[in-house]
């Protein structure tokens, strides 16, 4: 196992901390995720309408359309690094809000094809852009006795995101009969506008996302990096007492000097960063690859595959929302408690077990409830581990100084992971058939588990600058 040096001194937990303060600031930070996670899983309700209407036949177009968002996520994570370093951690969370209001109305009005991709690779850029921004900073504000708790709050808002637009795609859809055929429903309303109403909605949160960023200050770590010193002091003191600020701005001191001189890439380039490097993009890509966002993107196929109705299929897709949100709070109050190796590892070794069984359920064209319980216990492991759990681990052991390039460079693995996953379903889907294909995700997850058994550890209760000094 990969191993933290023993380190003599303790978390900074005497001070005053103003935790209204710190929850409403790490609230606004993880909007981001929240539109993230409702702008990424609308599409799957959507989906049987879109086809309809562009005509989409083929599984190659029908993979782009699904997929091409992910060319958006990637452009967005890489520009989060030189952005975020250069403009902040606040107004990037700005241009995002923004973004996902121009896209989902831009997605909302698309009448052509190339219209749609276009305007879904913007909303992209968006989620990249927050999902590498937005646990960066409720990481760079969080005490590291509550750290585990706030990030994870970016992981329950791309919860209720994913709820929020499940119910938005079954409200939509609801007057929809119970045994109506895919025909009938999309030669109705819901085909011709309804489907429309599912990404344009988005554009109210986003707006209310944006107003809020104007409350929220800035990470008092990179104010401090650029030379802001007394600005990040007062933020500090606002958050946990000057004799915390005097504590935090201590140990940026002791840490900085150690990449002073020396770019992002090339102090990432050292052995000892490469290593921690290694680790962010292996959790970011396992929590990919693990494929449990084939279920919310493919949930139409996966339940129609498990015999259920049109009704039902929708019915069953808010079930596993629920779920998800249920077991992410679980995690929230277990990261800081249990710490994040074990979680990271019942996570993964579940994953594999409940794929397994599955696929041999599929395989023997077993239908209804037992598919349906063994999908649900398969979010509701992932969301109690690998969902949130792998956001906190990599907003928090890259070094500050290379922060935003570390973490640009492990999200745009993970979107690079998702494009791979997102687009080849349909593909593998036909070639293999559900059985096979959930077996080669069990099969990721076991050697994902047998990867954090012996290179990940644990960070549990460590501020940012003591896992700095403490890496091996």
């Amino acid at each position: 196992m990969m191993t933290l040096k023993a380190d003599p001194s303790t978390p900074f937990v005497g001070g005053d901390f103003n935790r209204l303060y710190l929850w409403a600031i790490s609230s606004v930070g993880a909007l981001g995720g929240l539109l993230f996670g409702y702008d990424w899983v609308v599409i799957g309700g959507a989906k049987p309408f879109y086809e309809k209407f562009f005509h989409l036949t083929q599984p190659s177009l029908q993979g782009w359309a699904m997929s091409c968002a992910l060319i958006g996520c990637l452009i967005g994570a890489l520009a989060s690094a030189k952005l975020g370093g250069r403009y902040g951690r606040r107004r990037l969370l700005m241009l995002a809000a923004l973004l996902f209001t121009v896209s989902s109305l831009g997605t909302a009005w698309a009448n052509q094809f190339t219209a749609f991709v276009v305007w879904r690779i913007v909303g992209g850029f968006a989620i990249g852009l927050a999902s590498s921004v937005s646990p960066m900073y409720i990481a760079e504000v969080a005490p590291a006795h509550l750290r585990g708790k706030l990030v994870s709050l970016n992981q329950l808002a791309i919860v209720i995101g994913i709820l929020l637009a499940q119910l938005v795609n079954w409200f939509i859809a609801r007057p929809v009969p119970p045994y109506a055929t895919f025909d009938q429903i999309l030669n109705s309303w819901d085909g011709q506008l309804g489907w429309r109403w599912m990404f344009g909605v988005t554009a109210i949160p986003s707006l209310l996302f944006l107003f809020a960023t104007f409350l929220m200050p800035e990470s008092p770590r990179w104010l401090v990096q650029k030379g802001l010193r007394e600005d990040g002091r007062t933020i500090l003191a606002r958050i946990g007492g000057e004799d915390y600020a005097n504590h935090v701005l201590s140990d940026m001191d002791t840490t900085s000097p150690s990449g002073a001189g020396k770019t992002d890439l090339q102090t990432l380039r050292e052995p000892k960063m490469m290593k921690i490097l290694v680790l962010g993009v292996v959790l970011a890509v396992l929590q990919q690859w693990c494929g449990i966002n084939v279920i919310f993107n493919y949930a139409e196929e996966i339940f129609s595959s498990a015999g259920y109705q049109v009704s039902d299929i929708l019915f069953n897709i808010i079930i596993t929302g629920a779920v998800n949100l249920i077991f992410t709070l679980v995690a929230i109050f277990c990261v800081d408690r249990f710490g994040r190796r074990v979680l990271m590892l019942t996570g993964a070794g579940g994953l594999a077990v409940i794929y397994t069984v599955l696929g041999l359920l599929y395989h023997f064209k077993s239908h209804g409830l037992p598919m349906l319980l063994l999908v649900i216990a398969a979010i509701g492991c992932y969301a109690m581990s690998l969902a949130p759990v792998t956001w906190v681990v990599i907003s928090e052991i890259f070094p500050n100084k290379i922060r935003g390039t570390a973490m640009s460079l492990s999200i745009t693995a993970l979107w690079v992971a998702c494009f791979i996953l997102t687009y080849s379903f349909p593909l593998l889907n036909r070639a293999l058939g559900a059985a096979g294909t959930f077996w080669i995700y069990a099969g990721v997850c076991m050697g994902g588990f047998l990867y954090l058994r012996v290179f990940l550890p644990e960070t549990k209760g460590k501020s940012l600058e003591e896992i700095e000094q403490s890496w091996t």
